[in-house]
């Protein structure tokens, strides 16, 4: 069995950003070092993990310390343990398991073993706006039960998400608050174009930043999936595909949630829109020929650095450039200003490759034509009128 400090250390680095509830979140942090219980033999000289305020550690209890010669495959375990899932689900699920304890430190109310009727209580003071400022959304809901699931599992504990005080409930909240889902705007071709005019191809930023806009707009990328390429194969630890370029275009190798597959990226109609001449273009230039294809560049604009981009990068590109362009200007500034972000780029294209719904669902690394379809949007809603079709 695994040192519990194993896991503790990955338990107390789940949200590092999130604000942290110190009367329950203590439990997923080390314990401090105390002396051996008498008679209980330790290598560490430390006792079995022990939660604070009388709840069950979500530790496996451990009387001796773990031989040396496995420390190095518990430190494997751990990078395991977080390759498990992508940062930001684990920052999210971290937050929201703050949340809900948070929530039950309030209401005098013991968040383990979990009680289905303290969950339903929960998830209703959260449509009500009575878990935080204001009410949350029933995607939020949905998310912090999917969050619980997840830690209630990792505890080796027993949560029945389909039992009545909490599916019915949460039936209840859908049928009561559910709404549409508030969609980015996508960016189209002309969009894109018109976006790639607003960076400076004399400066190696904005040769990154023309590489990234439309690798990701013609791969119908995440921006996640954006930032996590590498320009070969099992380069970086942290590399989540990786590039071949090709006389016809560039084949991606990606990774997701269900296992790996292929995007093609076929070489555009100039090479002032190429996203493969774009991306020569800054590898090039950039120097670079391994490692994290798109890089932080230093201060000053002369040099680039060894760091990956975030994600969250790729989002404010997107949304910077696409206000500097005038995209959507027929809005007012305050209503354009929320339109935009890296999803944008994925419901552009979804949205104008005029080819069988097939092949852009394939591209997107959807599992049914109906998610698909869900990425599309029309500006033009009435290009089709269907009354006038019909004879009215």
């Amino acid at each position: 069995m695994l040192h519990y400090r194993t896991f503790s250390a990955i338990y107390s680095e789940m949200s590092p950003d999130a604000p942290r509830d110190p009367a329950f979140d203590a439990q997923d942090d080390p314990a401090p070092p105390e002396s051996p219980a008498p008679g209980v033999a330790s290598s560490t000289g430390e006792k079995p993990a022990e939660a604070p305020g009388g709840l069950p550690s979500p530790l496996p209890d451990v009387t001796t310390g773990l031989p040396a010669h496995l420390e190095p495959l518990a430190d494997r375990a751990r990078d395991y343990f977080r390759a498990s899932s992508a940062e930001n689900t684990r920052r999210a699920y971290g937050a929201d398991w703050r949340h809900y304890t948070a929530w039950c430190r309030r209401q005098a109310l013991d968040p383990l073993p979990p009680d289905v009727q303290t969950i339903g209580l929960y998830i209703t003071a959260c449509a009500a706006g009575k878990a935080g400022p204001k009410p949350d959304a029933v995607s939020t809901i949905e998310r912090r039960l999917s969050a619980l699931s997840w830690q209630f599992r990792q505890r080796g504990l027993v949560f029945d998400r389909q039992d009545r005080h909490v599916a019915t409930v949460l039936a209840g909240i859908r049928r009561t608050h559910g709404r549409p889902p508030v969609k980015k705007e996508a960016v189209l071709p002309e969009d894109v174009i018109a976006m790639l005019e607003t960076f400076d191809r004399g400066a190696l930023r904005g040769l990154r930043d023309r590489a990234m806009l439309l690798v990701g707009f013609a791969g119908g990328l995440r921006r996640s999936e954006v930032v996590g390429l590498d320009v070969g194969p099992e380069q970086t630890e942290d590399g989540s595909g990786w590039i071949e370029i090709l006389k016809d275009g560039m084949a991606v190798t990606l990774r997701g949630k269900t296992g790996w597959r292929e995007v093609e990226i076929g070489r555009g109609s100039s090479d002032a829109t190429c996203p493969v001449v774009a991306l020569q273009t800054w590898l090039k230039l950039a120097r670079i020929g391994h490692g994290p294809l798109f890089r932080r560049v230093r201060e000053g604009g002369k040099d680039v650095g060894p760091d990956r981009l975030t994600d969250k990068q790729v989002a404010r590109l997107v949304k910077a450039a696409a206000l500097a362009a005038g995209v959507r200007a027929d809005l007012p500034e305050g209503d354009r200003e929320g339109k935009f972000a890296g999803h944008s780029l994925r419901a552009g294209l979804a949205s104008s490759a005029e080819v069988d719904e097939r092949y852009v669902q394939k591209q997107l690394g959807h599992a049914s034509a109906e998610q698909t379809r869900g990425y599309q949007r029309r500006r033009d809603r009435f290009r089709v009128n269907l009354t006038k079709a019909a004879g009215l």
